[in-house]
């Protein structure tokens, strides 16, 4: 049932194998360029199992730290500290970030001095780095969404508009969060290899800055057209699969790739990771390596990418999904892994999931 967090489920393997018909190639890339632009509009509900809860102690000091090198944060900075003070939240400190590296020694010069509440604006990659340093920490975190994707903030149900942020942050609801661990290294929404490796791999900060949302699908298209299978060996808790892919997803929450949805039944604080992998069909209909297999892999992964925006995906015969609290993967060859749009390392890698291990604002229940 959604939402609610069942025994686990066997592996679900939805392969036939069976070829599809073959569309011109020029027809998929724009398919799949359509499928990763990030939407517009705001989120409907939190990807809650408990509702967020307002707190009844002293909420403390509060901090703010814009990445200012975000997409919209150069701009922002000022804006959200008028916006917070209007709203009744007073800031000891605030923090204009031209340097990611500087975020670490930022956040622990503030937990030194004690600060109960620190309010980040920027993308999932900052918010991602930041989150290592506030695992375990009496702090609550406000999200202030100013990347490309937004995908924690989305999850969350936090508006994309700054001012509708701030105001989920000045009612002071939180919510208790998951947050995944690949070989130790926390990320929020989704880990991955594949097409958005390779996607993350080419989304420069200057891509970014210069295209804005059409980053994202610019950087697909290009990495489409290198597109190869690769075999992958996963070892979910007790289970086992291995099978050849064009992609595989390990998620912590609902929405990964600027709006693609991981599982629809995943949620932030169900104690488990959500996995999903897409199938080479080039690899069982013996075309790999030809240009005929790679329209069929382009024709397949496109379907499964545009139908992750409503997560249709899960009942596309050329997906394999399942969800653990433990996973293991190894890849041939050895690809690269992504975790909120940063590269993080390579194959083989443990997932595993440090279930409320995170305290963050979020919009009280209507």
């Amino acid at each position: 049932m959604r939402g609610a967090l069942a025994p686990q489920a066997p592996l679900r393997a939805r392969g036939d194998g069976v070829p599809r018909p073959e569309v011109p190639w020029s027809l998929e890339l724009r398919m799949l360029t359509l499928s990763v632009t990030p939407q517009g509009g705001g989120p409907l509900e939190p990807a809650l199992i408990e509702l967020p809860r307002e707190r009844a102690v002293a909420p403390g000091t509060a901090a703010l730290v814009v990445n200012t090198h975000s997409r919209l944060g150069r701009e922002a900075f000022s804006l959200a500290r008028n916006a917070l003070a209007a709203r009744g939240v007073t800031l000891t400190e605030s923090h204009a970030l031209s340097r990611s590296r500087r975020l670490r020694h930022v956040l622990e010069q503030l937990l030194e001095r004690g600060t109960r509440r620190i309010l980040i604006g920027g993308g999932d990659g900052t918010l991602s780095g930041a989150v290592a340093h506030l695992l375990g920490r009496d702090v609550t975190l406000g999200v202030l969404p100013l990347g490309t994707g937004n995908d924690f903030a989305r999850t969350l149900g936090i508006p994309p508009d700054l001012e509708a942020a701030c105001d989920v942050i000045a009612r002071g609801h939180t919510a208790r969060v998951d947050v995944g661990l690949a070989n130790g290294r926390p990320f929020l929404n989704a880990a991955s290899l594949g097409l958005t490796a390779g996607i993350a791999r080419r989304l420069t900060k200057g891509l970014k800055q210069r295209l804005g949302k059409l980053a994202y699908p610019m950087a697909a298209a290009a990495e489409a057209r290198e597109l190869r299978p690769f075999r992958v060996r996963v070892k979910a808790d007790s289970q086992e699969l291995e099978l050849d892919v064009l992609q595989l997803v390990v998620g912590n929450g609902l929405y990964h790739g600027a709006g693609n949805m991981v599982d629809p039944d995943a949620r932030l604080d169900d104690r488990r990771l959500h996995v999903y992998a897409v199938a080479a069909p080039s690899s069982s209909s013996g075309r790999e390596g030809t240009g005929l297999g790679q329209l069929q892999d382009l024709a397949t992964l496109a379907r499964v990418a545009l139908s992750t925006r409503t997560g249709d995906h899960v009942e596309n015969p050329s997906v394999t999904s399942l969800h653990a609290s433990r996973l293991y993967v190894e890849a041939t060859p050895a690809r690269e892994v992504n975790a909120d749009g940063e590269l993080i390392g390579r194959t083989p890698m443990h997932f595993e999931v440090a279930p409320a291990a995170l305290r963050v604002y979020a919009p009280a229940p209507t």
